[in-house]
């Protein structure tokens, strides 16, 4: 009985054979395992470790043992066999985690979700692989695929240089992680396009997200290699203590920047974000696999379906109590499983570290939403943010089309459309476009134009193609496929014999060759987009400035950023996300990690493209015959008649239009002429001073040595410039036939607008005049051509943004829905409260709190239609240390081209017009419609924007719950364009124009609430089951029930835990 009684009161011994450096690791958790009074801690160090032998190791009951940097794994071993104490971590398999290549391989034996993944083997280092291909854009294993971006892993585990490879469609370059050093922990490497060599690699897809192509997969609680919304400027990892317990800790990914978001202590800012139950499951498999109780690892989460990218074996978080708790409450029932299963059973009600323990400060920042009252006098919270949003300032698009018969350029075109002669070919790549220029530099002839060789007219404009597409193809100091593309159409065939005498084949003789370029994101442009998102972020988002990115790093904030194809929309979309979201670096990493593309809902006017040409054509009519337009004008209504906003003297403008503009071509064509004739004296293809498009992408100043050399802003030199101008010239005005082109109008105002401000330095004569006489045209036909009367531009704009409509109307039904849901469990918990006694109160609505928050967190991801592949993240309100983990606000940025800004716009305001909503007044107010009337340009970085309000004072089932408050901006304000003040001389020096703050577009004081807003929408936005069928995620179906399964088996497990004080609540 007295032995019996000696061994209850003994305290096992847990060793802890780990280096001292990382000891710290999990020292909060030793510390409340030995308050328990259960166990002894015994500290081997490291010089017990490293020099003693292992018969004269501290022996133990139970032991913590994993690797790190220089530790003896096959010495523990040893011990471990001599002294057999009971394992957290099994030893044998942590050799498995040295080698990424085997760490996939249990992965898959285990039947756990891995990304699609090739490997690389290199027995020496360069050794050349028969299996292994690289293209400019592509890697290939075995002819197993993987276009950029791709992520390449070194085998070994502890070497931690990943790399990831962007593609030529957004820049190219090589974004390398690494362990954080300082506040870094990536860096961005845009002249880096080629793979390494030098060892052996895993060659890994970025996996896709929400459906696009721009593909950044969104990172289900773990680190990110190629994020989307929010979850893509976020980086997270799973901690597993034991099989049946896990955490998921999120942070700001090193993908999107690479700058280290830290508190005002200098730690790393993280977390906490809640597991789905089939992730809880894949976290157990882990744990079995790997036979590591104590295990982290990261996971991606990418259209409904989580992966294991990494597993690291043992690892705690950092500065989570809450996390400390649970972690030692597993650890002490393992180890008294073990070794003492008689004490299982006894549990204090209190842990015995609270009873002295500080409360923890929360970080005490002011609530979003709260504190805006309407006319009421009522309580409101912002729920959604949704904004349509033009690209920045760009450069002048342009287009050259010519007919070859070159050999050279016919058996290009062969070589890249498979050898058939009548199928057209489409060049865009690096290696396509290089072969291009080499053929046009040995066909472009050298002599100037007007001599003897080139003495023909149609000879002479043949070789200014040449030329102008030579210029172009070596503007940018390499190629980036974004802004250049070329087609090759076959025209002509004739039969010739084949090579081998066996009979004839057809070959081309003659082509189309249409260049198309320009069209540039300028630095101006960029700078534009930054300053916008600055200022959503300080003013479009109540309470303070820095509101917007609490709510966002605490994954209260629902991001999600879509753009057209185009290239400057989608580089002034992730300019916007840098200013929004206080990123730095480059824009690729930002473009591939936050950017999804959809250009079936941002680009395009093929579905109105017949009434458009029908608006075209009678604008031309108006114009050219010098019609008038304003006898039957409605009183006070000058925006209802046809052709409204055309000035009424446009026919004599046109005319001066045609003259101003062969002044201006004249003065730049003799620029161009010096600049050719050095071409030609030198024989040099780089006269100009270089520019490279990739470091231009990053730049947001001017080039202020090219400005000083008396050359054009930019990429283009004089020749360029000339070949604009001169095809303007040649377009807006037939001299043969005698006939004018309205629908040049807007690209000669464009061009003007751009020489003026970029091109001011010229000093070209008759500009500014031009200017104002293509503003007064532009500012007639512009809007005209989206319809030439309301009733027009309603349906132009309802064909043009149907889908657009429809995914809005998405967007805030499912914010709506989201919000009824959470208020509906908030009020069930008040109800409860009310029924519990002052003394169980905290400790009952704690634990309801763990449940029903992550319940109602969880369905939401089921219920959202918003694209259904959108990866969903939620706080977890056990661990989290803010004030309102409840707290979410959604934002949905759509950027696309000026098209979509104007339908938009006429379908807001003209919707009250259709048919089935006869006697429905306007979205839009009789002020706010005179007020567009007289804004005429919607400039670049115009927009609209959509915010939804809840009023959480009103009763569920009141329409005024929600309501709908619409304002726009008129973008880029043209008055220093118009002024010659000091203000203006300054914003010339820069290049750049300030962005207009936005306008109401409803009277003060009105009430749009949403459920009139979705009527008013709705007859012309694509219906909800148009849109791509939902589809259940695999591991979210039957969340609610599993969810509180598993929380029920933790709550029965540790009662006790409900008892101590919540931290950070």
């Amino acid at each position: 009985m007295e032995a019996e009684e000696g061994n209850v009161g003994k305290k096992i011994k847990i060793g802890v054979c780990v280096m001292e450096k990382k000891v710290k690791c999990g020292s909060e958790i030793l510390e409340r395992l030995q308050a328990f009074g259960e166990f002894e801690i015994l500290h081997f160090g490291d010089k017990v470790i490293l020099e003693h032998p292992i018969e004269s190791w501290p022996i133990c009951d139970c032991l913590i043992a994993f690797h790190s940097s220089g530790y003896p794994l096959e010495k523990v071993e040893a011990y471990a066999s001599l002294r057999k104490p009971f394992l957290v971590n099994e030893l044998e398999p942590q050799h498995l985690l040295h080698d990424r290549r085997k760490v996939y391989e249990r992965l898959e034996m285990f039947g756990i979700h891995v990304p699609r993944y090739a490997l690389i083997n290199r027995e020496v280092p360069y050794q050349e692989l028969d299996y292994f291909v690289e293209e400019e854009d592509f890697v290939e294993v075995y002819g197993n695929r993987f276009w950029k971006p791709f992520v390449e892993k070194p085998v070994e585990g502890d070497d931690h240089s990943i790399m990831i490879y962007y593609p030529s469609s957004a820049g190219g370059g090589m974004k390398e992680l690494f362990r954080k050093v300082g506040n870094r922990s990536s860096e961005f490497h845009p002249e880096v396009r080629r793979v390494r060599r030098e060892g052996s690699y895993i060659y890994e897809e970025f996996m896709p997200t929400g459906g696009t192509d721009v593909k950044v997969t969104v990172s289900a609680l773990l680190k990110n290699y190629w994020p989307n919304s929010v979850s893509s400027y976020s980086h997270a990892m799973v901690y597993t203590v034991g099989p049946e317990y896990a955490h998921a800790e999120a942070r700001k990914s090193p993908v999107v920047d690479g700058v280290v978001m830290r508190n005002p202590d200098g730690k790393e800012v993280r977390y906490p974000v809640l597991l789905t139950p089939t992730e809880k499951q894949m976290a157990r498999e882990v744990c079995i696999a790997f036979r590591q109780a104590v295990c982290g690892f990261d996971l991606l989460r990418c259209e409904g379906r989580s992966y294991v990218c990494d597993v690291n074996g043992w690892s705690f978080v950092k500065n989570s109590y809450k996390y400390y708790d649970d972690a030692a409450c597993v650890l002490r029932k393992m180890f008294l499983d073990a070794k003492a299963p008689h004490l299982s059973s006894t549990i204090p009600p209190i842990l015995p570290w609270k009873v002295n323990e500080p409360v923890q400060p929360s970080e005490g920042l002011t609530r979003q939403g709260s504190g805006i009252i309407d006319t009421s006098g009522q309580s409101e919270e912002l729920r959604c943010v949704i904004a349509i949003i033009r690209h920045g300032d760009r450069t002048p698009k342009q287009k050259v089309k010519l007919k070859v018969t070159e050999e050279k350029l016919l058996n290009l075109m062969l070589k890249y459309n498979g050898g058939r002669p009548r199928s057209e070919t489409k060049l865009k790549s690096a290696v396509q476009l290089q072969d291009l220029l080499d053929a046009t530099r040995i066909l472009v002839p050298r002599a100037r134009t007007g001599r003897e060789s080139d003495s023909e007219a149609e000879d002479i404009e043949h070789a200014e193609k040449l030329r102008q597409v030579k210029a172009v193809l070596e503007e940018g100091g390499h190629f980036s496929g974004i802004y250049r593309k070329v087609q090759l159409k076959p025209l002509k065939w004739v039969k010739v014999g084949k090579s081998n005498g066996e009979g004839e084949e057809e070959r081309p003789v003659e082509a189309l060759m249409v260049l198309k370029y320009g069209g540039v994101l300028t630095h101006a442009g960029r700078k534009q987009a930054e300053e916008l998102g600055r200022y959503f972020r300080n003013n479009m988002y109540p309470g303070e400035g820095t509101g917007l990115l609490r709510l966002h790093s605490t994954y209260r904030h629902d991001l999600k950023i879509y753009s057209s194809d185009e290239g400057r929309v989608q580089m002034s979309a992730a300019a916007f996300a840098k200013g929004l979201l206080d990123l730095e670096g480059q824009l690729t990493p930002i473009l591939v990690s936050l950017v999804s593309k959809d250009s079936s809902m941002l680009d395009g006017l093929d579905n109105a493209s017949i009434e458009m040409e029908e608006a075209k054509a009678r604008l031309s009519e108006i114009i050219v015959s010098g019609a008038k337009l304003f006898s039957n004008r409605p009183s006070g209504k000058p925006w209802m008649v046809d052709g409204a906003g055309l000035a009424s003297n446009a026919s004599d403008l046109l005319q001066k239009l045609v003259k101003l503009t062969k002044k201006v071509t004249e003065q730049v064509k003799l620029l161009a002429k010096d600049e050719y004739e050095q071409l030609a004296e030198t024989g040099s293809y780089n006269v100009i001073l270089p520019y490279d498009q990739a470091k231009a992408l990053g730049k947001t100043n001017i080039d202020v040595d090219r400005i000083a050399a008396g050359l054009p802003c930019g990429s283009e030199g004089f020749l360029l410039m000339y070949a604009r101008w001169r095809k303007l010239e040649r377009d807006l005005y037939n001299e043969r036939k005698e006939r004018f082109d309205i629908t040049q109008i807007p690209d000669v105002y464009d061009s003007c607008k751009y020489d003026l401000l970029h091109n001011a330095h010229l000093n070209l004569e008759g500009l500014d005049e031009l200017f104002k006489v293509a503003q007064l045209l532009a500012d007639g036909v512009i809007p005209n051509e989206y319809g030439i009367n309301p009733k027009q531009k309603l349906k132009i704009g309802s064909k043009i943004a149907r889908r657009l409509l429809g995914k809005i109307l998405i967007d805030l039904r499912n914010t709506q829905e989201e919000a009824i849901s959470v208020a509906e469990l908030k009020g069930n918990q008040d109800q409860h409260s009310t029924f519990t006694k002052t003394g169980t109160e905290d400790t009952d609505y704690q634990s309801k709190t763990v449940t029903k928050n992550e319940d109602a967190s969880e369905k939401s991801m089921d219920q959202d239609d918003d694209d259904d592949k959108e990866t969903k993240y939620r706080l977890d309100p056990k661990y989290a240390n803010v004030k309102t983990p409840e707290r979410h606000v959604r934002t949905r940025l759509y950027f696309t081209s000026e098209s979509h800004i104007h339908s938009m716009m006429n379908v807001l305001r003209y919707c009250n017009l259709d048919e089935s909503l006869q006697g429905e007044a306007s979205l839009v107010c009789d002020n706010s419609l005179e007020r567009l009337f007289r804004t005429k340009e919607l400039d670049y970085m115009s927009g609209i924007v959509l915010r939804m309000f809840e009023n959480i004072e009103v009763a569920l089932e009141d329409p005024k719950r929600f309501r709908v408050e619409m304002t726009f901006s008129r973008g880029a304000d043209l008055s220093p364009l118009e002024k010659n003040d000091s203000e203006a001389a300054s914003l010339h020096q820069e290049h750049t124009l300030p962005i207009m703050g936005p306008e109401r577009l409803q009277e003060v004081g009105s009430y749009l609430t949403l459920e009139k807003m979705e009527k008013m929408i709705r007859p012309f936005a694509m219906p909800a089951e148009d849109f791509p069928p939902p589809s259940i995620p695999q591991g979210f179906s039957g969340y609610f029930s599993k969810s509180a399964a598993v929380l029920e088996r933790l709550v029965n497990l540790w009662p006790f835990n409900k008892h101590g004080a919540a931290n950070g609540k």
